[in-house]
């Protein structure tokens, strides 16, 4: 059973599809996710963008976020979208026109973000720190932009809680040693508290949410990427492989697929002068 059938949401067919296609879907996907939905709602909620702020969304994607941001500081604010992706830039754009919302985006990256000194009211970066080798720039990043009092929401996985079930527990673990290695910081989640405090932040409030894979479908997408690299690292061999997606079918077709991961969230001010 080398090739499971695609019974997954998340699953893509590489036919006709771009890489940048691929990358939208899966952040669209990840957006349907109710816990990704809750930790939004509770992070938003914190920062509390108002009336004629200037929100930043760091690492913007598609847009969607910075959509809300806009919707959040009306039309006397402003909400920008810095993302160094093109091909997700020009997503997010079309998006935001076809809203009728008026958030702009800008090339640019977490390290060395294209704003003035103190001049923003409300930094958002969700699922950016993982991604980075130096997570600790990009905080000094966001203190420099931000105007004192100003505040912060940090979103990000922490790749060490991912859980798969059923599975032979020695396949299982191989395949999640591969999850800490698909990542540059895997282990961002549980950093955030610390960074921000170091940096000088009041955290104002801390939260968590595991994004829960549904119990009737594999996510043959991720699952393969991770099975295939355990594989290519002889970590495990075709018949441990092979047993793994034919254990994950079963259960999905029983309604007893287990599949998970944490994120966390800190909503953090910058001390007033």
């Amino acid at each position: 059973m080398a090739d499971p059938r695609p019974t997954s949401a998340f699953h893509v067919t590489n036919i006709g599809v771009t890489p940048t296609d691929r990358l939208i879907g899966a952040l669209d996907a990840q957006a349907d996710s109710e816990g990704v939905r809750r930790l939004r709602q509770w992070a938003h909620a914190a920062v509390a963008a108002q009336p004629g702020e200037r929100a930043v969304d760091v690492g913007a994607g598609t847009g969607s976020e910075t959509q809300v941001l806009a919707a959040a500081v009306g039309p006397a604010g402003e909400a920008v979208g810095v993302e160094p992706h093109d091909g997700l830039r020009e997503a997010a754009e079309r998006r935001a026109a076809a809203a009728g919302n008026a958030a702009r985006f800008v090339a640019g990256d977490a390290t060395a973000l294209p704003l003035d000194d103190a001049g923003t009211d409300v930094v958002w970066c969700e699922r950016v720190f993982q991604h980075l080798t130096e997570p600790a720039k990009a905080v000094g990043e966001i203190v420099r932009v931000l105007r004192p009092g100003g505040r912060v929401a940090l979103l990000d996985t922490d790749w060490a809680t991912a859980l798969l079930y059923p599975g032979d527990p020695e396949v299982v673990a191989a395949l999640m040693r591969r999850a800490l290695t698909a990542s540059a910081n895997p282990h961002a989640g549980r950093q955030l508290v610390g960074q921000l405090a170091t940096a000088g932040l009041e955290i104002m409030d801390v939260g968590s949410q595991a994004l829960i894979q549904s119990n009737t479908e594999v996510n043959w997408q991720l699952i393969r990427m991770l099975g295939e690299s355990a594989l290519r690292e002889e970590l495990i061999t075709e018949q441990q492989r092979d047993a793994l997606y034919a254990d994950l079918t079963a259960a999905a077709d029983e309604g007893a697929l287990h599949m998970s991961v944490t994120m966390f969230g800190v909503a953090a001010r910058l001390p007033s002068a």
